[in-house]
């Protein structure tokens, strides 16, 4: 499955072939003693260390369940009327076709994926960066892209990546990607990261965005065993990132809802002296309703203590 796809999660390893996770991590140590595969928090992948990238499809295969949740918190940050500007990736992807909903909104690109997106969105106008295309995650990369973002300005940058750590932010293995992103952020007045748990701990080659300019981190619950995942969201909400925890499912007991016009349902538990509780069990944040956990960075080592515990 590795070979074929270039990265899987363990959940899909598990339920392939019909055994537990921790029967599947078992196996998957002694493929990569044997060099057959690397892990990765949640999953494995091709050998090749920091400067391997995995294309497209690919990625496309990779906790597919926890892009779909976090593109549904993420673009809850929205709001009618807002200049974004949205990175490349999967994740990314995802959001961009929840954002078509969003009326009177603007958003600027390098993805051609996130622009078919919202191709045909009602009063939604797309601006694209120009550049050459690259062609393993459909993006437009170089000196026109970077260029045609200069003198940009607007309210919020969501950009994804190939890992995130508290010590260096988030990171890719592509130098000409980073190097764009790094562009988009400076346009943007704040930087919402969008991760899911198996980049958490994760170091690629190329810093596209420090962990002091991150404004917000949009990621999903890691497992119980995933001890490394936590300890990272932990480093992370005690530098000042603001962390959104979005539910996937089963997974997401306790006031479940679902986001307009579809999609799985989000977990909201309500922090003490947080922010106020809106209809439909949703909790304002600066950017307004949030439809997931929403740390604070007074807030977060007990939430995410409370995420280790369980």
């Amino acid at each position: 499955m590795v070979r074929a796809n270039g990265a899987v999660s363990l959940r899909e390893l598990a339920r392939v072939v019909q055994t537990s996770e921790v029967t599947v991590r078992r196996d998957v140590r002694a493929l990569e003693a044997e060099g057959l595969l690397d892990r990765r928090h949640g999953g494995a992948v091709l050998p090749g260390g920091l400067t391997r990238e995995s294309g497209f499809p690919q990625k496309s295969h990779l906790a597919t369940a926890e892009k779909t949740a976090i593109a549904d918190v993420a673009a809850s940050l929205v709001e009618e009327g807002e200049a974004i500007v949205v990175g490349a990736g999967t994740t990314t992807q995802e959001l961009a076709r929840r954002l078509a909903r969003v009326p009177g909104l603007t958003v600027v690109t390098n993805s051609l994926l996130v622009a078919q997106a919202l191709a045909h969105a009602n009063r939604v106008e797309v601006v694209m960066t120009g550049g050459t295309l690259r062609g393993s995650n459909y993006a437009l990369v170089g000196s026109g892209a970077e260029q045609s973002l200069q003198g940009l300005r607007v309210s919020r940058a969501f950009l994804s990546g190939s890992g995130l750590t508290a010590e260096r932010g988030l990171s890719t293995s592509n130098m000409l990607s980073a190097s764009v992103d790094r562009a988009l952020v400076q346009a943007a007045a704040e930087v919402v990261v969008l991760a899911d748990h198996t980049k958490l701990g994760t170091d690629t080659m190329f810093q596209t965005v420090p962990t002091d300019v991150i404004t917000r981190l949009v990621t999903d619950e890691p497992p119980a065993h995933d001890e490394r995942a936590a300890t990272e969201l932990q480093a992370l909400a005690d530098q000042g990132v603001q962390i959104a925890v979005a539910g996937t499912g089963a997974a997401a007991h306790g006031g479940e809802q679902h986001p307009p016009g579809g999609g799985r349902p989000r977990r909201d538990v309500p922090l003490p002296g947080q922010r106020g509780r809106l209809p439909g069990g949703q909790f304002r944040g600066p950017g307004g309703p949030l439809g997931a956990d929403v740390l604070a960075p007074e807030r977060s080592a007990a939430r995410v203590a409370d995420l280790r515990r369980r």
